[in-house]
């Protein structure tokens, strides 16, 4: 076997499995890790995309981006060891950003940074506004069983935002995505949790109605122009309910081998996938079933449902118990990226070293330092403010998920797996990947330009 041609990682050189030991991660906290990342703020609004495009494009819409995403997640699975045919060097690649930057070049890794620090900062926002809105759920549905499904139970998001920001200073001082875990799993049977929920009212409500709502072409409007936008809107929200490829090489790199890292991530890629399709396409198809036309933006806090008031509660709270695990997930990833720059430009900084631990309830012990406790809760309170400037759930969905879709989860996953495979410029694997690439390059611009006109629109309209 040819020395670039490994396909498991006990083959590779002994430097590169050294730390194996230490490593306990198996497939299904990777399936945790996962759906944790996965299963957020976007299966809420699912049915809302449904109903814009119907019933035949809203599930053909979600197959397809299930399919986009687990070809993504194999490309990235190959490229964690990676030869340099250069060198001679085989490369572990512990991060998106670092396997691009071996793998296609320095200029590569520096557009990939800026787009990678802009999707982990977006998610934070979205994750922001959705535990907030959840949070005032709660409030409402309250008010509502006790004042009458007219009352005037209007509330401010903005404080619940702070709540939200504030437990998030406190779980971001977990050091590393190593010390996530029992977070990670946490979430994971919250996510679960709250699709039941919502799809579980919503066959409630198509069996009590004892009809089907909804069409086949989805929501009609007076203006066309409208009805295409709201298109691009449905379906950049669809973009960003599948969205893990940034974070899937940090879950490979905790995983214990035998069998091989690459293998395992397949696997629970592959059941992560299809587990989140078919609580989408449920949660998504019941919720449309059950509203049709008046579809609320967001399953469980736009009040299409006001009894049982205790389940809508419990799965609201479901939803914030989740998004505080699934924002750790992405936010640990970033801090990794900046506090390990930091120890490596100034090796000798006391502003980057552990000073004392802390032990909070039944947490895990685990040590500050300056730099992380002022980064990290510097990035937070960033991300509450920007959610408190654009709380437009829909909107703020659509277009983080259009924005950064087409080059973090098509491009730079297709051009390093032509590295990594040497595929021939013009071979039939060239052209139906290049013709993949153009084309969701296409959906990505259509989906950008709804999502903005959306947001320009709720912010100035």
């Amino acid at each position: 076997m040819a020395r670039g041609d490994y396909d498991d990682e006990e083959e590779h050189p002994p430097l590169l499995q050294t730390s194996n030991h230490n490593l306990t991660g198996t497939v299904w906290t990777a399936v945790a890790h996962i759906i944790t990342a996965v299963i957020g703020s976007g299966v809420l609004s699912l049915a809302w995309s449904m109903a814009q495009v119907g019933w035949i494009a809203g599930p053909l819409s979600l197959l397809l981006f299930a399919f986009f995403t687990l070809v993504s997640a194999y490309f990235i699975c190959d490229i964690h060891l990676y030869f340099n045919p250069d060198n001679g060097n085989t490369t572990m690649n512990r991060s998106y950003l670092q396997a691009v930057h071996t793998i296609l070049g320095y200029k590569n890794g520096v557009v990939c940074g800026c787009l990678l620090y802009f999707s982990i900062f977006k998610t934070g926002v979205v994750y922001t506004i959705t535990s907030g809105i959840s949070m005032r759920a709660i409030r409402q549905s309250n008010c509502y069983h006790e004042e009458g499904h007219e009352a005037a139970c209007e509330y401010e998001n903005k404080y619940y935002m702070l709540m939200f920001g504030i437990v998030q200073i406190l779980a971001s001082q977990i050091p590393n995505i190593f010390h996530t875990k029992w977070l990670s799993i946490t979430a994971a049977i919250m996510s679960f949790t709250y699709s039941f929920i919502g799809m579980g009212l919503g066959l409630a409500q198509v069996i009590v109605k004892g009809k089907i709502e909804g069409s086949i072409y989805g929501i009609s409007t007076t203006n066309p122009t409208q009805k295409v936008w709201l298109v691009a809107q449905a379906i950049g929200d669809i973009a960003f309910a599948f969205n893990f490829s940034l974070i899937l090489l940090e879950i490979q790199s905790t995983l214990k081998s035998p069998p091989s890292q690459k293998v395992t991530m397949k696997k629970a890629s592959t059941i992560a996938i299809l587990t989140t399709t078919i609580f989408y396409l449920c949660c998504g198809g019941f919720g449309y079933a059950a509203f049709g036309d008046s579809t609320p933006g967001n399953l469980l806090t736009g009040f299409g449902f006001y009894e049982p008031y205790w389940l809508v509660d419990f799965g609201n709270a479901c939803i914030v118990i989740h998004l505080v695990g699934g924002y750790q997930i992405y936010s640990q990833t970033l801090f990794a990226i900046v506090e390990r720059w930091y120890a490596e430009k100034y090796p000798e900084s006391t502003f980057a070293k552990d000073v004392r631990s802390l032990k909070v309830s039944f947490l895990p012990e685990f040590r500050l330092n300056p730099l992380r406790l002022c980064f990290r809760t510097t990035y937070v309170v960033l991300t509450v403010a920007v959610a408190m400037l654009f709380p437009y759930f829909n909107e703020v969905v659509a277009f983080a998920g259009s924005v950064i879709f087409w080059p973090l989860t098509i491009y730079f996953p297709v051009q390093m797996y032509f590295v990594q495979k040497k595929v021939v410029a013009w071979s039939r694997r060239w052209i139906v990947l290049r013709m993949y690439t153009i084309f969701c390059l296409i959906v990505t611009i259509f989906t950008l330009a709804g999502s903005i006109e959306g947001l320009i629109a709720k912010r100035f309209g």
